[in-house]
C-alpha cells in the first residue's frame, strides 16, 4: 500500500475552509454595494440581519453534523456539505429580492456549518500530537486565506460585475475541490473502529502513518450511542463545556462582526471603499500569518497562555484603531487585529484536545454551534453599533469599543477551563516531542 502524507488531509480540509472564509468576506465586501442598491432599499440593521441568516444556518449545520458524524462518518458529512454550499452560494447571486437572498444565505450556512467541525476533527485526528495546534492553524488558515481571496476579487469584480458576481464565484469548489476530496479524503479512523471496521482503520493508519496503538485506545474509550453528548455534561467535563461555549460565542462574534462590518466602519471613518477593502485584505492576511505562528507557539507552551494573549491582542489593537493612526501604523494594527479576532482557530484545537477522540467531533460541533450564536449576533450587533453611531446615540469610537470589550471577557474566561489529567499528559507528550 502506498503511504500518503497527512498533508493531503490538511490540504483538502484547507481548500474547503477557504470557501467558508470566502463566503463571509464576500458578504462583508459587498455590504456597501447592498446598502446602495436602490432596488432593495436596505438599511444597516436590515443588512446585518440578512448577514446573520447564514450564521443561523451554520449553527444548525454544525449542531447536526457534529451529532450525526459518528453515525454517518466524517468523510461522508464532509463531501455532502461541500456539495451543498457549492450549489447554494451561486444560487444566492440569482436572488430577485432580499427575502430570497436571505433564505439562500441561510441554506449556504447549513453546508458551511457542517464542514467546519468535520474538517477540524479530521485534521486533529490525522496530526501528530506534537503538531496538533500547528496543523490545525495551518488548515484553518484557509479561512483567512479565503477572506484575502474575497477581498482581492472584490477589488476587481465589484466595479465590473456587481455584488452578484461575488456569489457566482462560490460554485468553484464543486469543480475544483469536490472531485479531489472524493478521491483522496480518508475516513476517520476512530469512526471505522467504532463501526467494527478495524482492518480498514489499520490500513488508513498505515497509509497515513498514524500510530496503531492510538487506534486501539480510541476503540477502548469510545462512548456508546449518545454517550458522547452526555459526556459533555458529565461532572468531569461540564465546566469546560460551558466555558468553551462562552469563549466560542465571543470568538465567532468577533470574527463575523468585524469581517462583516470592517469595510463599512472604515468607510464611515473617512476612507474610500477601495481603501476599506484593502483594510479587509490586510485584516485577513494578518490572521493567516498570526494564527499559524501562534499555533506553533501553543504547541510549545500550551494553549491557555497563547489563546488568552491572542484575545487581549485583539482588544488592544481594535481600541488603537479608534485613534485614527497614520497609514503605516494603521495597516500594522489592522493586521494584528485580524490575528486577534481570529483566535477562535486556536480555541477549536483547544476544544478538540480537551475531549476523548471519539467524542471530539461532537464536542467541536456543539461548541461551534453555540459559538454560531455569537456569529449570528455579530453582524446584527455590528449593524446596531453602526446605526447608533450614525444616529449620534453613541460616540464614533464605539464602532471599535463595542468589539474590544467582548475580547477582554474571553481572555478572562480562559483560566476557568479546568485541567484534566488527560489534557496535561497530552500537553507533556507534545512538549517533549517538540523539544526532541
Amino acid at each position: 500500500m502506498r503511504t500518503r502524507s497527512v498533508y493531503w488531509v490538511l490540504g483538502i480540509c484547507w481548500a474547503t475552509i477557504v470557501f467558508d472564509g470566502y463566503d463571509l468576506i464576500a458578504f462583508g465586501s459587498v455590504l456597501p454595494d447592498l446598502l446602495r442598491y436602490r432596488a432593495w432599499g436596505l438599511d444597516a440593521a436590515e443588512a446585518g440581519r440578512i448577514g446573520s441568516l447564514a450564521l443561523v444556518g451554520m449553527l444548525l449545520g454544525a449542531l447536526v453534523a457534529g451529532t450525526v458524524t459518528d453515525v454517518l462518518g466524517r468523510r461522508r458529512i464532509m463531501l455532502s456539505c461541500l456539495a451543498w454550499f457549492s450549489v447554494a452560494m451561486p444560487l444566492t447571486g440569482l436572488a430577485p429580492n432580499p427575502a430570497v437572498f436571505g433564505l439562500l444565505r441561510f441554506a449556504t450556512g447549513l453546508g458551511l456549518g457542517g464542514v467546519v467541525p468535520t474538517a477540524i476533527a479530521l485534521t486533529i485526528e490525522y496530526s501528530p500530537s506534537a503538531r496538533r495546534q500547528l496543523h490545525n492553524a495551518l488548515m484553518y488558515s484557509g479561512y483567512s486565506a479565503g477572506g484575502v481571496l474575497a477581498a482581492v476579487l472584490a477589488l476587481v469584480v465589484l466595479p465590473a460585475g456587481g455584488f452578484r458576481m461575488m456569489f457566482f464565484l462560490g460554485a468553484a469548489p464543486l469543480v475544483l475541490i469536490l472531485p479531489l476530496a472524493y478521491w483522496l479524503l480518508p475516513e476517520s479512523v476512530s469512526f471505522l473502529v467504532a463501526r467494527g471496521r478495524e482492518e480498514e482503520a489499520r490500513r488508513y493508519a498505515a497509509r497515513y502513518r498514524i500510530e496503531v496503538p492510538g487506534v486501539a485506545a480510541t476503540a477502548a474509550e469510545r462512548p456508546r450511542a449518545l454517550e458522547s453528548i452526555r459526556l459533555l455534561f458529565s461532572r468531569r467535563y461540564l465546566r469546560g463545556t460551558v466555558v468553551f461555549w462562552l469563549i466560542s460565542l465571543i470568538g465567532l462574534l468577533l470574527v463575523y462582526g468585524l469581517n462583516t462590518w470592517l469595510p463599512e466602519v472604515m468607510r464611515r471613518s473617512g476612507y474610500s471603499l477601495g481603501s476599506s477593502l484593502v483594510f479587509l485584505l490586510v485584516f485577513n492576511a494578518g490572521a493567516v500569518v498570526g494564527v499559524i505562528a501562534a499555533g506553533a507557539l501553543a504547541d510549545r507552551i500550551g494553549e491557555r497562555l497563547v489563546v488568552a494573549g491572542a484575545f487581549l491582542v485583539a482588544a488592544v489593537s481594535v481600541l488603537l484603531l479608534a485613534s485614527r493612526p497614520p497609514a503605516g501604523p494603521l495597516l500594522v494594527l489592522t493586521a494584528v487585529a485580524g490575528f486577534g479576532a481570529n483566535t477562535q482557530t486556536l480555541v477549536n484545537a483547544f476544544v478538540g484536545g480537551h475531549y476523548p477522540p471519539a467524542a471530539r467531533a461532537t464536542a467541536l460541533g456543539w461548541a461551534l454551534a453555540v459559538g454560531r450564536i455569537g456569529g449570528i449576533i455579530g453582524p446584527t450587533y455590528g449593524g446596531l453599533l453602526v446605526t447608533a453611531v450614525q444616529n449620534g446615540t453613541l460616540g464614533a469610537g464605539w464602532s471599535f469599543y463595542g468589539f474590544a470589550i467582548p475580547a477582554v471577557v474571553a481572555a478572562v474566561a480562559i483560566p476557568l477551563v479546568p485541567r484534566s489529567r488527560g489534557a496535561d499528559d497530552d500537553r507533556k507528550e507534545r512538549t517533549d516531542a517538540v523539544r526532541a
